[in-house]
């Protein structure tokens, strides 16, 4: 475990040791941070996504007299990002690899090192956008549960399934859970909840070593460590890159999701890099700013093809995987390019450069304030309206 810069208000996670099983439990008092009768959320940041995703929900909440404790897993790149957006947290477990039955393990470990912070902290409520290990801790000490979703073939967790669930509209009512009345909605995108508050920061072309003459693309590669991963995606994305190295006035920015899979493209694309056409990052960068910069998107994941949705900038899909409701109503909407051949890669992609606004155009606050409302609405045991 260990702690990250606290830089903003939110409460800092106090722990005890991490080696207790699981066990129901008679939660104590709550600590005397907390004031008699103030709500405590737990939020617990699972995935990279995440970190942008919770940063105006937390800040809404507190702006709301809500206490927050924040709990991060160490996957990904979320340590670095929350290093990045400043948001004070405490880092408990890591990622098992992509193993299922170490996956299995890996959530029940993790699991059993929340346990003393979260009988410390008693929270009322518990938040995540799919986090596995919060929702069995929490089970077994009787607290809610708040699950988000925007991915209907995630797995499904059976015996721990979440008090409460929160997903777009565009998702089928009864995929998430067969108790509907659990089952909360919002209209719009994830993604519309962090990219209304988004300014461009021009200066990322310059950390990357990018010229604005040059085309720019971003590429994202598969989640090759997912439990939905199709091997078919990594043809794609290899595929794509051999496109995209044709033509010599393009710059190609790699984002890869572990340590492992940036070693990897560092070794089967080192002669593209020395030349300089594909750029790999050597630390974390805000993925809107260099979204908003880029000529193209192609991303082998869902969340980086929503953003991209979301900001206007042309997307395009290498995920081989079941396509969920939310990138279908994208895909018929002309607002992101399903590619799902090799063939399509030559076909459908269009090398052009993107005509950019002088600043976003998504100013609305709705899905933010929808999702918060949710959350208030529990705490005071009301029950939450849906979209």
């Amino acid at each position: 475990m260990r702690d990250l810069p606290l830089q903003r208000s939110i409460s800092e996670v106090e722990t005890t040791s991490p080696k207790q099983n699981i066990a129901p439990a008679i939660l104590p008092p709550r600590t005397k941070k907390a004031a008699i009768n103030k709500k405590i959320v737990w939020i617990d940041i699972d995935n990279s996504p995440h970190v942008p995703f919770f940063l105006p929900i937390v800040e809404e909440l507190q702006r709301r007299d809500v206490e927050i404790v924040l709990t991060a897993r160490a996957a990904y790149q979320v340590c670095d990002l929350i290093e990045l957006f400043s948001m004070p947290c405490k880092v408990i477990g890591r990622h098992y690899g992509k193993n299922k039955l170490m996956k299995v393990v890996g959530n029940c470990l993790r699991a059993a090192e929340l346990v003393p912070m979260t009988i410390a902290r008693r929270p009322d409520l518990a938040v995540s956008h799919g986090s596995r290990a919060q929702v069995l801790v929490c089970k077994s000490l009787g607290i809610p549960t708040l699950v988000m979703h925007d991915y209907e073939h995630s797995t499904k967790t059976g015996f721990i399934e979440p008090t409460w669930i929160l997903m777009p509209d565009v998702i089928p009512d009864d995929v998430m859970s067969k108790k509907t009345e659990r089952v909360l909605r919002y209209q719009g995108l994830k993604e519309d909840v962090y990219v209304p508050q988004f300014r461009p920061d021009p200066s990322i072309l310059a950390r990357l070593g990018l010229d604005a003459n040059n085309l720019i693309v971003t590429l994202r590669p598969p989640a090759t460590e997912a439990h939905y991963h199709n091997p078919e995606s990594e043809l794609l994305f290899n595929e794509t890159l051999r496109f995209l190295a044709k033509q010599p006035d393009l710059r190609t920015v790699v984002l890869p999701r572990s340590v492992r899979q940036n070693e990897q493209i560092r070794k089967d694309w080192a002669e593209l890099i020395s030349r300089g056409q594909v750029i790999i990052p050597r630390e974390a960068v805000n993925g809107l700013d260099l979204i908003w910069f880029s000529d193209l998107v192609i991303s082998g994941g869902g969340t980086m093809n929503r953003e991209a949705a979301a900001l206007g900038v042309p997307v395009y899909s290498i995920f081989r995987g079941k396509v969920g409701a939310v990138d279908r109503y994208l895909s018929e909407n002309g607002r992101l390019v399903l590619i799902e051949s090799a063939q399509e890669v030559t076909s459908k992609i269009r090398l052009t450069r993107w005509n950019r606004p002088a600043a976003p155009n998504n100013r609305s606050g709705v899905v933010l304030e929808s999702i918060v409302d949710s959350v208030v609405s529990i705490l005071e045991n009301r029950r939450p309206t849906t979209a």
